[in-house]
């Protein structure tokens, strides 16, 4: 446990979010050959949390739980089509930061809606609208509509720097979502995808052969989608929704499952990190790092042939629900430290708000993790919820809800559209003996306590995310 100095002064607050990175898609995540020297200097010389998920993964949902500690079933975002109005209405953290006296920017993706428009809560806001483009991108600058030149990442990297070099006389707090590392596309306000539009990854001229030759290790549950199907009969329907020709035209597009599509990605980082560091060295300039907490996170996660699956991140398997999550605050947070607890997006705001000094967001479903970065066995949470809502829009990529239950060891997925066959569609894994949840054990005699007891924690953890 960390025994620092208090905080001379309330912090200042930086979050930096990246779209569609998963767990181990950093340097000091493990990804083989991926160089994330600034990033990783934050999980170095701060915390690591390695049991750390997104409620819903995916883009919309889940950067609504993040800025309001909601669930889905609470906030109302609960898919990627476009609800403009509703995310104007969001109660977002931010908001009560500007309450409590901080300078407070958004710079970068929104996507709550396609409107780039400002919401409230920001003193600065610079987003753009649906997805953006990585090459010459719109802006909505402080409300008014702008085209810049150069490349996405490197401009929004350089509107964060001028928002934390500015002199100022109180704290500030950044929201930065960069774009990186997902792929150009358009999307219509209905939430459909525009497939002539879809440009695939793009990369800066300096960081074109980035990379070349390297190899990402497959890890053990890359498969075929037939083999992966095999006693999931809820699954195998999601996977054939996935054969259409406008699911064919995506994959395609971006190399999908590819080591070329995993390098594409990684070169995108490359700008990111950059990024990282002259944020890093200005603050230092400043005098300020040390009083600046900084998490730095993804939106949801991703597959590369796991499970049969990609482009994917919405199924409730590990490397669709896990985040990358590293925080440094010194005067909280001793350097190199790793906490395995069970942590969620939805505790990014409720944390964020008692860093400033609040005393609590009532609208808030997440947890503060302030008491366990001050006391490793505080009692914490022992599940979570993971939840997906099917979309109209793109039937062709999910087709059914789920709502699933992890907790240290076991995950238990339910197919909410296949009620009345639970012992036939459902899926369950014991996480220490099968990592990679490989075996299906929901037909398991043996298992049947447990199972039972997770569809209890399961039906709680339901009824809390709606409660009032």
């Amino acid at each position: 446990m960390a025994s620092k100095r208090g905080a001379r002064r309330r912090p200042n607050l930086l979050v930096i979010l990246i779209d569609d990175l998963r767990f181990d898609e950093f340097g000091a995540g493990g990804h083989p050959y991926m160089k994330t020297p600034n990033i990783d200097r934050i999980a170095h010389e701060g915390a690591t949390f390695t049991r750390a998920f997104h409620p819903t993964p995916i883009c919309s949902p889940n950067r609504a739980s993040i800025l309001t500690g909601q669930y889905a079933s609470r906030h109302g975002v609960i898919d990627n089509v476009a609800r403009d109005e509703l995310s104007f209405r969001l109660p977002n953290y931010h908001v009560a930061l500007r309450a409590l006296g901080y300078e407070t920017a958004h710079v970068g993706k929104w996507h709550m809606g396609n409107s780039a428009a400002p919401r409230p809560g920001y003193d600065e806001w610079f987003s753009f609208p649906g997805h953006g483009s990585l090459v010459d991108p719109e802006f909505n600058d402080n409300g008014k509509v702008v085209r810049r030149q150069g490349y996405m990442t490197d401009l929004l990297n350089e509107r964060a720097l001028r928002f934390v070099t500015r002199r100022r006389d109180r704290p500030f707090a950044l929201f930065l979502a960069h774009k990186a590392v997902h792929p150009d596309a358009y999307q219509a306000p209905d939430g459909t995808l525009d497939l002539a539009a879809f440009a695939g990854y793009r990369l800066p001229e300096r960081h074109q052969h980035l990379y070349e030759g390297e190899h990402f290790p497959p890890r053990p549950n890359v498969m075929s989608p037939a083999q992966a199907a095999r006693g999931k009969p809820a699954f195998a329907e999601s996977v054939r929704l996935k054969e259409s020709p406008q699911s064919r035209a995506v994959l395609e597009a971006i190399k999908s499952g590819s080591q070329e599509e995993i390098r594409l990605r990684a070169a995108m980082m490359a700008s990111v990190d950059e990024g990282v560091g002259q944020l890093l060295e200005a603050l230092g300039r400043q005098g300020t790092l040390d009083d600046t907490a900084i998490l730095f996170m993804g939106d949801n996660g991703f597959f590369f042939g796991e499970h049969g699956l990609g482009p994917e991140r919405r199924f409730a398997y590990e490397e669709g629900i896990r985040s990358p999550f590293t925080m440094r605050y010194p005067a909280l947070i001793d350097a190199g430290r790793r906490i395995d607890r069970l942590v969620m997006s939805i505790d990014v705001a409720p944390t964020m708000v008692a860093l400033a000094g609040g005393k609590g967001l009532p609208t808030a479903q997440g947890l503060s993790l302030l008491p366990l970065l001050r006391e490793p066995r505080t009692p914490w949470r022992r599940s979570i919820l993971c939840e997906y809502y099917a979309e109209n829009a793109m039937p062709w990529l999910v087709g059914m809800s789920y709502k699933a239950v992890r907790t240290r060891r076991h995950k238990l997925i339910h197919w909410v559209n296949k009620g009345g066959q639970p012992g036939i569609v459902d899926e369950l894994y014991d996480l220490d003996e099968d990592p990679y949840e490989m075996r299906n054990l929901i037909r398991s005699r043996a298992h049947a306590p447990l199972v039972q007891r997770l569809r209890r924690e399961l039906g709680r953890l339901v009824a809390s995310s709606v409660g009032l």
